[in-house]
């Protein structure tokens, strides 16, 4: 892996950035859609890519339930499983150990956990989250962390810290010299853990460094506050990755931090039960309002199914329960991501970020929306 940092906007921490991987070039900041189970959900790899997606994020804990990761190695690996030529980032488990927390009981030897599926026990451990990674053939795999709930007291976030630490010393030890292992900084609401985690990981000098247990539930304001901290705490010459971030909102603060990558399953996950993002705001297709709207969906967009479609059309698909309108919504929603990053850049090349961002808001705010 190499990054490197093409263009930084003089007034904020925003940078423009290229990250060469396994399987392609990826233009920063990034959004990855999510593709928990190898599949962005209602999207082919074709679709995908026309909507300008660079770099998808799969999950260890569920492709190791299923179909297997030794399965997807013998069958070529993840990328061609799953249809898809280009980067793959894969996140080691540990958030699903948090969500799923009524299955799993953590120590410091790993994880023990129910299948979800079909009850069966199962232990993870560090070691064993970075053979499954390299079994899937990641271009970017991630360090097993312990992710906690907010609020979250002081004493249990310390506890956690400590055992991702230990978890990364581990993982680290355990890879292979070609694998592209980024750890995750933890340290719940407490800034003073955060930057913590963040120097003691530094110091074991991984490729990349990710932000986990954001995003929560936890105001947006102390939200910004953490992350301008703990990026503060990481190097400048490594890429930095905030974990679960997706509100348009979110990703333009942390990337004029000096943010890279970003991922969440809200583009995916709204426009499958009909809410759209557009240039003027999140769009309730199903609202009795859009019966009769002969407009498109977002005239700023080139997607299909704004170029082809009404939103008369598209509310109708999802009154009428066709499969086809949440695709289309889908669709649309992860083109609007990429239309935002690919601004995003643009506007750190052109040396207008903050101008930028402040006019991509307030029409984002506007009346325009739902």
């Amino acid at each position: 892996m190499q990054f490197h940092v093409l263009e930084r906007d003089a007034e904020t921490g925003a940078r423009l950035g290229r990250l060469s991987l396994p399987h392609g070039e990826v233009a920063t900041p990034v959004f990855m859609p999510v593709g928990t189970q190898a599949t962005v959900k209602t999207m082919t790899p074709s679709e995908l890519e026309s909507a300008g997606t660079e770099m998808v994020v799969c999950n260890t804990y569920h492709l190791y339930l299923r179909p297997g990761h030794e399965r997807i190695r013998s069958l070529g690996g993840l990328g061609r499983f799953m249809g898809w030529s280009r980067p793959i980032l894969t996140d080691s488990g540990g958030f699903q150990v948090y969500s799923l927390a009524v299955l799993a009981r953590v120590a410091d030897e790993g994880v023990e956990f129910q299948s979800h599926i079909d009850g069966s026990r199962h232990s993870l451990t560090p070691e064993r989250a970075v053979r499954i990674q390299e079994a899937l053939g990641s271009d970017v795999a991630m360090c097993l962390d312990e992710c906690l709930p907010y609020p979250a007291a002081r004493e249990q976030a310390e506890q956690a810290l400590e055992r991702t630490t230990l978890w990364a010393r581990r993982c680290r030890e355990a890879q292979k010299e070609e694998t592209n292992l980024f750890a995750i900084v933890q340290g719940a609401t407490h800034e003073d853990l955060r930057k913590r985690s963040a120097a003691e990981l530094v110091e074991l000098d991984f490729p990349g460094y990710a932000m986990g247990g954001f995003c929560l539930g936890e105001p947006s304001e102390l939200t910004y506050e953490l992350v301008a901290a703990t990026r503060a705490a990481l190097p400048l010459d490594r890429p930095c990755y905030l974990m679960g971030a997706g509100y348009p909102e979110d990703i333009i603060a942390a990337a004029g931090m000096g943010v890279d990558m970003f991922d969440c399953v809200l583009p995916t996950r709204n426009g499958r039960t009909g809410t759209a993002f557009t240039s003027f705001g999140r769009v309730a297709i199903k609202n009795a309002r859009h019966a009769d709207d002969g407009s498109p969906l977002d005239e700023e967009c080139d997607c299909d199914a704004c170029r082809r479609f009404s939103r008369a059309y598209l509310r109708h698909l999802f009154i009428a329960g066709e499969a086809l309108g949440p695709r289309l919504l889908t669709l649309h929603n992860v083109r609007f991501f990429q239309r935002l990053m690919s601004g995003l850049r643009n506007s750190i090349r052109q040396g207008r970020y903050r101008e930028w961002s402040r006019e991509f808001l307030n029409r984002y705010k506007s009346s325009g929306g739902d």
